[in-house]
């Protein structure tokens, strides 16, 4: 099995922040799935800072679902409580249905502690059936894909 790479170039949005208790096991380590917690917490902060989209608002009154349909992660190196880390979001690839996304957790040290890629795909949250990416959403995602790319 091949590990998961990064990609090279492209848009990348990142957030701080800090390990906390609520998220180590009791060997005082991040609990592998709390990774999946913070990766969900980071597509939010994309969506509400980065593409001006309130996710909120798409779940609840649009009534779109944005489930993961595809996972895989590769686990690289331990972070403790109290670790700082930066969480980042890369899109790989942007369909007419579905998102697929590059998701990483890296060390003020710059060490890989989990990588992660995962495919996305718009739903409509009454019938369950996969949708086309709201023409509104793709257009954010595509403008900040190119603007992101040029800096």
């Amino acid at each position: 099995m091949a590990a998961l790479t990064w990609p090279e170039n492209g848009a990348v949005f990142r957030v701080a922040t800090g390990i906390r208790f609520a998220q180590c096991d009791p060997a005082g380590i991040v609990f592998y799935p709390q990774y999946l917690v913070l990766f969900q917490s980071l597509v939010e902060d994309w969506f509400n800072q980065a593409l001006h989209y309130p996710y909120a608002q798409m779940l609840g009154p649009e009534r779109t679902g944005l489930p993961i349909v595809h996972l895989a992660c590769d686990f690289r190196a331990i972070a403790r409580m109290g670790d700082a880390v930066q969480l980042e979001l890369a899109v790989l690839r942007l369909g007419s249905r579905s998102l697929q996304l590059a998701l990483r957790c890296a060390g003020d040290d710059g060490a890989v502690r989990a990588l992660a890629h995962q495919v996305l795909v718009f739903t409509s949250l009454d019938s369950h059936e996969a949708i086309r990416i709201p023409p509104a959403i793709q257009a954010r995602i595509a403008r900040w894909m190119a603007a992101e790319c040029t800096v």
